[in-house]
C-alpha cells in the first residue's frame, strides 16, 4: 500500500524552516512513485533561500522544479534528490534516480523528470549532480582551452568540481584560491594546487566562485591582458562594487556571468538541459568526488542544519540528508 502523505522540508520564513506533512499524490500513467534515499543541500542558493535574500525581481527565475509556495516564505524548495522507484513504469521500477526536487521522504513525479543514476555512481554521491552540472555549464562559459592559465576563486563545492573539470584539459595549469584553509583537504583529494591568498601570478581565465562580492575585485586584479573573468557567484540582494577604474579597461579584460537556468551558448546547439544534467551525473563516476561531502545528518534535524549552515557554526562544503 502507497502511503498517502509525504514529509517535506519548508522554509516558513527569514531564517525559519520545519518539516511539515502534505497528501502525497496518487501516480498514474508515466509517473514514479519514488521513495527518498537522500538528498544535498546546494548551500550558497539553499541559504540565501532560508535568509529570505532573493530578490522581488528574481522571484519567478528563481523557482525550482517541484517547488510549492513563494518567495520569500513559505517555500519548499531544494533541487538535489536521490530516490528508488517503488512503483511506475517497468522499465524504472526498481532503480535509483536523480531528480530536481525539494527534501521530502516520498514523492510522485513524472517519468520524463527523473534521471538513472549511473551504476558507477552510489546515491550517497549522485546527490552532487546538480552542482557538477552547475560547474560544467560554468567551464563551457570560460571557453577554457588547452594550455591556458586558470585561477579559481572559492573552494566551495562548485569551486572545487570547476577546478577538477579544469584541470584535466590537456596543458591547464589550474590554482585555486580560498583563504579557508580547512578546505585544502578536499582540494588535494582532487589534485588540485590550493593557495590561502591570491599569487602574483595572471590567468587567462578566472572563475570566482566565492559568494564574497571582494573576491570579484580580486578576479578582475589575477586577470592578464584580454583575459577573461566568470563570475558564478549569486548575490541575491547584496550588492556588488567593483573598482573599474584600475585595468580592467587597459587589460581589455572580458566579464561574463554565467548561471546554470540556460545550457553554455557554446553548447546549447546539441545539448538539452536533461542531457547536460545526464553527462554531469556521468562525470560523478570519481570516487575523489566523496571528499566534497563532509557530513550527513538525518532528514528529522534537517531544520537545525539549516539554521546552522546559515550562521556558520557548520562549515560544511556539501552536507547530505539521509532518509
Amino acid at each position: 500500500m502507497p502511503p498517502l502523505t509525504a514529509r517535506a522540508f519548508w522554509v516558513t520564513g527569514p531564517e525559519q524552516a520545519d518539516i511539515r506533512e502534505q497528501p502525497l499524490p496518487l501516480h498514474s500513467g508515466d509517473e514514479l512513485l519514488v521513495r527518498a534515499l537522500c538528498s544535498g543541500i546546494s548551500r550558497g542558493t539553499e541559504v540565501l533561500v532560508y535568509r529570505n535574500r532573493v530578490p522581488v525581481s528574481e522571484y519567478a527565475r528563481m523557482r525550482c522544479p517541484f517547488q510549492e509556495g513563494a518567495f520569500p516564505a513559505p517555500v519548499k524548495y531544494g533541487y538535489a534528490w536521490v530516490g528508488a522507484v517503488q512503483e511506475g513504469p517497468e522499465r524504472l521500477r526498481g532503480t535509483t534516480v536523480f531528480v530536481l526536487h525539494p527534501h521530502q521522504d516520498w514523492a510522485v513525479v513524472p517519468a520524463a523528470a527523473a534521471l538513472p543514476v549511473p551504476g558507477a555512481v552510489p546515491p550517497s554521491r549522485a546527490i552532487l549532480a546538480a552542482n557538477m552540472e552547475t560547474a560544467l555549464n560554468t567551464l563551457w562559459d570560460g571557453q577554457v582551452q588547452a594550455g591556458d592559465r586558470v585561477c579559481v576563486l572559492g573552494a566551495g563545492v562548485v569551486g572545487l568540481m570547476l577546478a577538477h573539470l579544469a584541470s584535466r584539459i590537456p596543458a591547464v595549469r589550474c590554482l585555486i584560491v580560498d583563504p579557508d584553509a580547512g578546505k585544502e583537504a578536499a582540494a588535494a583529494g582532487l589534485g588540485l594546487t590550493f593557495c590561502t591568498a591570491p599569487p602574483a601570478d595572471l590567468f587567462d581565465v578566472v572563475f570566482h566562485a566565492s559568494g564574497n562580492p571582494a573576491g570579484l575585485a580580486t578576479a578582475l586584479a589575477l586577470a592578464d591582458f584580454e583575459a577573461t573573468v566568470i563570475e558564478a557567484s549569486w548575490y541575491g540582494v547584496t550588492p556588488v562594487t567593483l573598482p573599474l577604474g584600475e585595468g580592467f579597461h587597459a587589460k581589455r579584460l572580458t566579464l561574463r556571468s554565467s548561471q546554470v537556468g540556460a545550457v553554455s551558448p557554446r553548447q546549447r546547439a546539441r545539448l538539452s538541459h536533461r542531457q547536460r544534467l545526464e553527462m554531469a551525473l556521468a562525470l560523478l563516476a570519481d570516487d575523489r568526488l566523496d571528499g566534497l561531502i563532509t557530513g550527513e545528518s538525518a532528514f528529522a534535524e534537517l531544520p537545525q542544519v539549516m539554521a546552522r549552515l546559515a550562521d556558520g557554526s557548520l562549515p560544511a562544503l556539501c552536507h547530505r540528508i539521509r532518509y
